[in-house]
């Protein structure tokens, strides 16, 4: 039989079986980057992203990343293949030192079970569809405000999500009491998420007295805490400071999730590298944990990349690598301190309206400036000053170089606006 030319004639979309689609709105993080690269101004400025910049406004690969990825390719050992469902055995043994201390009682009893994930993200993700088949409790409470991500990461993954209050617009600080009001009135048993430290988006942390109250009420009330640590050592260039709030519940010997991620602090944004710990009351509990977990890993990504964990692993075991890491995450966590107060400074000597002491009372990569969407909306029209509606700003997005460029802008929409 003669084969046969077919030339697909041209058809509308609407005989598409996906044309009944509306085009999604882009995200509202992602979104800012995409309207700025838009943008063909000389002074753009992009403080949306989640992202470390140098004070050159360049992402920055660390040093000691950069030494490690030639130690790996230069090992003629290594190989492409699949490594287990749980992900690298030193990740995750390391991934649970760095967080938990390396005395930790529950890793000494084996009751922590880690596995590697896809960055935070996936960890979040992975932690929400175990809770949601086998918790008896599928309500999880999130901070006013928290990060976009964390409501669809929870609602996709099966759980009702509700909302704690957390943050206090009018002094720009911690709603406290809100917060001891809204978990103390939460169903026992419900999931409470909490931000490690650096809350996203707005910098605002308990302090570790007011931690310890938290912890306190979550025990009481037998709510089941899960930590998203995202910026551990990136808030305070301090390590085991960043990661004192989950030992605080961890030394009580209750039972809590954490998940992990590396993009911050080891600068592996795009390797997706994290993971995911439970902490149960029994080695033979936390065994089952893990059976459990390869469960819900298998089907949905089948086993996690091995290349950025390796490098974790790599600067984990290492005494020198880990101190070399150590001096180059408190050096991109003092820069963006100083931003805070380079930027603080130059709204005081300009004489802008408010108070703006909340710019260096806050911690870690973003700023809620307190600024409303209609001073926003102008910051970016006139100024070319990208960022997120609700006012959150990136002070790793900030130099020298651009601080008196925000500073006069934010002067002068403070002053037009209220």
């Amino acid at each position: 039989m003669a084969s046969q030319n077919i030339t697909p004639s041209p058809t509308a979309s609407s005989d598409s079986v996906f044309a009944h689609l509306v085009r999604a709105p882009e995200d509202p993080i992602l979104g800012v980057t995409v309207a700025y690269n838009k943008d063909p101004s000389p002074i753009k400025l992009n403080l949306g992203v989640g992202a470390y910049r140098t004070e050159e406004g360049k992402p920055l690969v660390l040093d000691v990343v950069r030494r490690v990825e030639r130690q790996l390719l230069n090992d003629m050992s290594r190989n492409k293949e699949y490594i287990p469902i749980v992900g690298l055995a030193d990740f995750n043994k390391l991934s649970a030192k760095l967080i938990f201390g390396a005395d930790s009682p529950a890793i000494q009893e084996n009751r922590v079970t880690t596995v590697q994930g896809l960055s935070g993200t996936g960890s979040l993700r992975v932690g929400g569809e175990f809770l949601a088949k086998h918790y008896h409790q599928r309500i999880i409470y999130l901070p006013t405000p928290t990060w976009g991500n964390h409501t669809k990461v929870f609602n996709l993954a099966g759980l009702t999500v509700k909302t704690y209050r957390y943050y206090a617009p009018a002094t720009r600080g911690l709603d406290f009491q809100g917060l001891l009001e809204d978990l103390g009135s939460a169903p026992s048993g419900s999931v409470v998420l909490l931000h490690a430290c650096a809350h996203n988006p707005t910098g605002v942390d308990p302090t570790l007295e007011q931690w310890e109250q938290i912890r306190h009420l979550i025990r009481s009330k037998s709510l089941l805490p899960f930590f998203d640590s995202a910026y551990q050592g990136f808030a305070s260039g301090s390590l085991d400071a960043d990661a004192q709030p989950v030992r605080l519940f961890v030394a009580d010997g209750g039972e809590l999730l954490v998940a992990q991620s590396y993009a911050k602090n080891m600068g592996l944004y795009g390797e997706r590298v994290g993971a995911l710990s439970i902490v149960s009351k029994s080695a033979d509990v936390s065994s089952r944990v893990e059976s459990q977990l390869k469960l819900v890993i298998r089907p949905m990504y089948s086993s996690p990349p091995i290349h950025g964990a390796s490098i974790v692993a790599a600067i984990l075991k290492d005494r020198d690598l880990y101190n070399d890491w150590t001096i180059e995450l408190k050096a991109m966590a003092d820069r963006i301190i100083n931003m805070r107060q380079q930027l603080f400074d130059a709204l005081r000597a300009r004489g802008t309206p408010g108070d703006w002491s909340h710019i260096i009372k806050q911690i870690g990569m973003f700023t809620f400036t307190g600024l409303n969407p209609e001073q926003v909306s102008i910051l970016t029209k006139e100024y070319h000053i990208y960022l997120t509606s609700d006012g959150r700003i990136s002070m790793a997005g900030l130099s020298s170089k651009t601080v008196p460029h925000l500073a006069d802008a934010i002067h002068a929409v403070v002053t037009r606006v209220a």
